[in-house]
Order: C-alpha cells, then structure tokens, then sequence
C-alpha cells in the first residue's frame, strides 16, 4: 500500500477496512467517498452499510428485515427521505371555524373537508387545490359538518353532522350529496348518537345508527341499512331496513362504524402476507400465501436509477365487495361509558329487501296496544326485565368478537387492503378499578396506535407512543387517522400530525399547525400526498420531496415537517486564525 514516494495508497485498502472506515462516515458523505475510485464507490454502495446507515438514522430495530418486496437498504432509505409527505406546498384558509375532517375520493382526484363552520367543501386534489363544491348544511338545521366519505365509484359523497339543540343532544344526521349531479342533495338519514358517523355499506346503500333507553343504564343500539336513492315510485319499495340491534351495558352505546371486507383465501402469486380465516365463527379452509424471492440489482444499476426511483402506482383502496361477507367494525363499551373495546359482527352474504313486508295497519297496531294495557292493569302482562340480560337476549343480535383496548378509544382506520385495523387509544391508568360506570378511569396524554390483524381479529402490534391528547375523558374526541400502503399517518392534541413507516414501525415526521390536527387523510392514488386539518381553520396540503420538485415548488421558501430522522449537518468550515503582529 506504501508506493516508491512513501506515500499511501488508499486505493488499495482492502474492501472489510474500507467498509470499517465508512461506517464511522455519514450518509451524506457517500456520494463524495464514491467519487475516489471504482472501489470506493463499491463499498460506498455496500447493502450492509446502508443497512447500518438506515437503522442508526431512522433509529430502526436491526432485527427487522427489509420491507417484503424491496432488496435495497439504500433504495430505503432514499424512498423515506424523496417520498414521505413533509413539503407544506399548499395552506387553505377557506373555512372560518374548527376543520373537524377529511377525506378522499377513491380515485384521489378530490378531497372534502367538514368544519364546525357548517360547510361541507369538496376540492380539487390539482396543484393548488380549488373549490369544486360546498354546502351550507346549517340551512337543514346542523350545527355543523364532522365527517364525510366518497362511495366505492367516487359518484356520491355521504356527510355526516351534528343536529342543533341542547347542549347534552346527541342528535345527528347523515345526508348524501350526488357528485354527477351538481352535488344535488339525494337523501337525509336521522343519526343518534350523531357519533357513529355513518358508512358506506356498499355502493348504493349506507348505514346509520339510531339508540333507545331500556332503563337505567341499559340500552339498544340499532343499526339501520338506508337506499342513497329514496325518490321511489312505491309506497311498498324498501328504502331502509333493520341490520342489527345490540344490548348496551353500563351507559355505553355502538359508536364509530366501519364495514370492511372478510378476506378470502387469494392465490396471487405475487401476494406477501398470509391470509387467515376469523377464528371461531368461520369453517372455511385456510391458506397461506408465499412471498416470491426477487433478485437484487447491482450497486451500479441503482445508481443510475436511484434518484428516479419511485414506487410502482400503488393499489387504489379495496372496494366493498358484493359476492363476500364483510365485518360490522364498532367502538362499544361494557364496563363503562367511554368507547373501550372494539366490537366484530360477520355480515353473511344476504339479499337487500327491496319490497317493505306488509306489516299489521294503523288499526289492528291501536288494538294491540289496547289489549296490552288491559292486560297490564290486570297484572297480566310482563314487562322484559331490560337489567337482566339473559332473559332478554333473544331479543338482540349477539356481538361475534370483541377486544378490550382498556382504554379510551379516539380513532379508527383500515389499511387499503382491509388487513388491518389500526386503532388510536388513550390508555387508562395500569390496575384501575371502576367503581361507577359514569366515572371512567383517567387517561394518559400518549395515544397508543393499536395494530390489529383482521384475518384472525387479534392486536400484531403497537406502535411507540408519538403523539397526544390532553383532554379528559368527557371532553375526549375523535383524532381521525389514515392508512396508505407503506405509511399511517394520525393527527394530536399537540398541534402536530404524525406520520409512521408501517413496516419499519417508526415515526418519520411531525407536521406542525397552531392548534389540534383532527384528521388526516393520504392520498389513496399518490400516498406522498397529504392532507392535514386542524382546529388553527386551516387545510395543509403536503408532499414529497419528489413530488414538490416536480411541481417547481421551492423547498427554501415553504415550511418542512419536523423529520425525525437523525441529521448529520456538515460541519462549516472555520476561517483561518491570523495572529496579529506583536506590539512589541
């Protein structure tokens, strides 16, 4: 290594040294070290360093693998930097009040925002974004906007609000606005408690909630299956029917529902996850589905493709199936008021009515209301004692699966593919006893983001506890959050939206507003763009690095998310001392 000149060549360092010497390197200075020779570039393309690099920097676990699908730490951890949302290249101050949620239309070409203001507001998803259309619902007597949801052909927008009245009101609303009509409004469905918000069941139908008092303490949550189109020709057409009705213990009531596809066995070849039947209720086979091995590419292909690489076009969001069962997916509660535990109920494939059954007429309804108070009053007729619910459990459908989250729960998404249940929670105190029903335990300021598997409905994981609330437990609201295919993203108490690498289960970034982030919401076409909306009245839009630059956004005049990956700046260099001549 010594030449004839006494000096050393570098060059010749054997590939296990060099590797040792880089690794005390950065990242940034890779492309510099590659510049040297053609071993050096080797080595400074060497998987394992950047398997170090990765880990150290994004504070990554080593004992997890790489991401199924990819073969490159280095194309990693060029994919977190160029392609997670943390460009602010878009603030909307379009509402005047609290922006409460938002979410997409399944082809991502628009977006809606609800607010406390009263509007319903559907944008563009274009670079910048633009009103396409609004509604004042305050007109129909709503205190305001909460909630909105595209069906699976992007054709209608269900909005779901809150009624105005006093201030314990539980009242709500869900009204459904059809987008090839000029956002005509098409139907309203009454909504109690105002929030279970309401979803899609499949393309032309939705569902509501309705709740009765049986007695102290006890009541009845029925859920309501609704026709978005109720203009009939027929007094005898169906425009809604009862899906279920469930007994509620202890104050509590069904809240937040979602529908999500039962997965099926899949024989994809090119599937990575292993798909499972619901234990329990399900006598189907199970299958396993096998990751394909994938070769790697040379260090010199990826740097000529590096900078250009970009994820193929991600899968647009699982539509709700028609030829397979789906899962009722509800917060519910059994020791007290507060949502704690969530609730499964298998939908069996079934044939929507569409003719009402002809049901006795207002006469014979009046005289069995007669006979049923003569008999009464000659102690003849017993009254269902509601308190005891074995004696009265024929009368409801039976919950198929529920898991205690002993906590309070504040949100709820699926994964695109419906996998995956991904579950904000705020726990309560460790050994907390409860001794009333209407005083909950206290919660803690960290939310846990719960991952339960939806093939077998067991929780895979929690995330590190990231983001907060402050509020307690009968102030407590909803924090809305979002799924893509390689990140979750969920808004906080402390005036930040968060985003996590899904695989990786590591926090990335914190998007910052001036008051509490309600919702969030990824673009399901192009997951590198985001929405966040927050109590400060505004809409932020983010983006990529790449996707910023494509559009000729100039990254030095915007605001960046707080990214927490570890950044090694590189060090200025120092002017040179001179000393001054001696007075002497």
């Amino acid at each position: 290594m010594v030449m004839d000149g006494s000096e050393p060549d570098w060059t010749l360092l054997p590939d296990s040294i060099l590797l040792h010497i880089f690794m005390h390197l950065e990242c940034i200075d890779m492309p510099y070290v590659g510049l040297v020779c053609k071993s050096w570039l080797r080595v400074s393309c060497d998987e394992f360093l950047w398997c170090h690099f990765f880990c150290k920097d994004f504070q990554v676990d080593r004992a997890v693998p790489i991401m199924p699908g990819r073969t490159s730490w280095r194309g990693e951890y060029q994919r977190l930097v160029e392609g997670t949302p943390v460009v602010e290249t878009e603030e909307i101050c379009e509402h005047n009040h609290q922006v409460l949620h938002v979410s997409f239309s399944h082809k991502g070409d628009m977006f809606a925002t609800s607010s406390k203001d009263g509007y319903i507001i559907v944008w563009t998803s274009t670079y910048p974004a633009e009103v396409k259309y609004y509604k004042d619902m305050k007109v129909h007597s709503w205190k305001y906007t909460q909630f909105s949801q595209f069906n699976s052909s992007d054709t209608l927008l269900l909005v779901s609000g809150v009624h105005f009245g006093s201030y314990t009101s539980t009242s709500g609303e869900i009204a459904v606005f059809n987008l090839q009509r000029e956002f005509q409004l098409q139907c309203r469905v009454l909504n109690k408690p105002y929030d279970i918000f309401g979803t899609w069941y499949n393309d032309q139908y939705l569902l509501s909630g309705d709740l009765h008092w049986l007695a102290h303490l006890v009541s009845a949550s029925v859920i309501w299956l609704n026709k978005a189109n109720q203009e009939n020709n027929s007094e005898h057409q169906a425009i809604i029917s009862r899906l279920y009705k469930f007994y509620n213990r202890n104050a509590s009531s069904v809240r937040t529902i979602l529908v999500a596809n039962c997965l099926t066995p899949d024989t994809s070849t090119n599937s990575t996850e292993v798909v499972e039947q619901m234990k329990g209720k399900s006598k189907e086979n199970e299958e396993d589905m096998e990751q394909d091995g994938i070769q790697d590419k040379t260090c010199e292909e990826e740097e000529e493709n590096l900078d250009w690489e970009e994820d193929i076009e991600p899968v647009p969001p699982m539509s709700l199936a028609e030829d397979r069962d789906k899962y009722l997916i509800f917060t519910t509660g059994s020791k007290t008021y507060s949502p704690h535990q969530i609730g499964f109920k298998r939908i069996k494939k079934f044939s929507i009515p569409t003719v009402l059954e002809v049901g006795p007429c207002l006469r014979e309804r009046i005289q069995q209301r007669e006979q049923q108070r003569e008999l009464r009053s000659l102690g003849l007729f017993q009254e269902p004692n509601w308190l005891d619910y074995e004696s009265v459990a024929e009368r409801f459908d039976h919950i198929d699966h529920l898991i205690d989250l002993s906590g309070h729960i504040i949100g709820m998404g699926l994964s695109p593919d419906h996998r995956y249940l991904y579950v904000n929670s705020r726990p309560w105190q460790a050994n907390c006893v409860i001794d009333s029903p209407l005083s909950p335990p206290r919660i803690a300021e960290g939310i846990d983001l719960h991952v339960i598997d939806l093939t077998n409905l067991t929780e895979v994981g929690t995330m590190l506890r990231s983001h907060k609330g402050y509020t307690p437990n009968d102030e407590c609201f909803f924090i809305f959050l979002d799924v893509s295919h390689q990140y979750v993203a969920s808004g906080a108490e402390d005036k930040h939206g968060y985003i996590w690498e899904r695989h990786y289960g590591v926090c990335l970034c914190r998007l910052p507003h001036k008051d509490v982030v309600n919702a969030v919401a990824f673009n399901p076409r192009d997951p590198e763009m985001l929405v966040t909306v927050s109590d400060d009245h505004k809409i932020k839009v983010w983006r990529s690095r790449r996707r910023a630059r494509e559009l000729g956004v100039n990254m030095k005049e915007v605001e960046m998310a707080k990214e927490l990956r570890l950044k090694h700046p590189r060090p200025q260099p120092q002017p040179p001392v001179v000393e001054t001549p001696s007075s002497n």
